[in-house]
């Protein structure tokens, strides 16, 4: 399901958020992989260091493809102009003691639409497509002071915690990481208990 919003910034250019099916991510692996070479390069915070080979991006999103594939993970993302803007996934978590939760494993916004509801129109359809596959909590974790962070808190994210030195920046630096969580269809959970 796609839904468009205005960009803002120019106001002819539509930018459409859409769940990518198993074929369509094995064909954006090649536009995902410059997704996230850009963001790591620029600095962001999403398990790779810079200088980010783009082979590496394209192995790392094979194995996304194939998760996608199995039903594992659920892959969302932003379009402007048949261009990927925007992506964000979901780790669903495939033990049994765990099936109601879901994890954003990853958010990336290409630098030329931050700041632009880009990332928060893409954490919004993570989590309705959280809730459509059953599940009722998300969890995520984030560098400290990032935008991220900002940004999870206005959309209603609670804070687990902060672990000092937790990952390493894009520039081998350490630094800390916050964990979030945000429950989801609660009522309907505690319905079923």
């Amino acid at each position: 399901m796609a839904c468009q919003f205005a960009a803002g910034y120019a106001s002819s250019r539509m930018i459409a958020i859409r769940t990518l099916d198993a074929a369509e991510s094995w064909a954006a692996i090649p536009a995902l992989a410059d997704l996230l070479v850009e963001a790591v390069d620029a600095g962001a915070s999403v398990s790779f260091m810079a200088p980010l080979d783009f082979g590496e991006a394209v192995g790392f999103w094979t194995e996304i493809a194939g998760s996608v594939d199995i039903g594992r993970r659920i892959l969302i993302v932003a379009e402007q102009d048949k261009r990927l803007v925007g992506m964000v996934y979901l780790d669903l978590i495939p033990v049994p003691n765990q099936s109601h939760r879901a994890e954003i494993a990853m958010l990336i916004v290409a630098l030329e639409v931050r700041r632009h509801g880009v990332g928060k129109r893409l954490m919004v359809a993570a989590e309705a497509a959280a809730v459509a596959a059953g599940r009722s909590l998300l969890t995520l974790d984030t560098r400290a002071g990032d935008k991220g962070e900002r940004l999870y808190r206005a959309m209603g994210w609670t804070e687990i915690g902060r672990v000092p030195r937790y990952a390493r920046a894009s520039n081998g630096k350490l630094e800390d990481t916050v964990f979030f969580y945000k429950e989801l269809a609660v009522a309907k959970e505690m319905a079923a208990e």
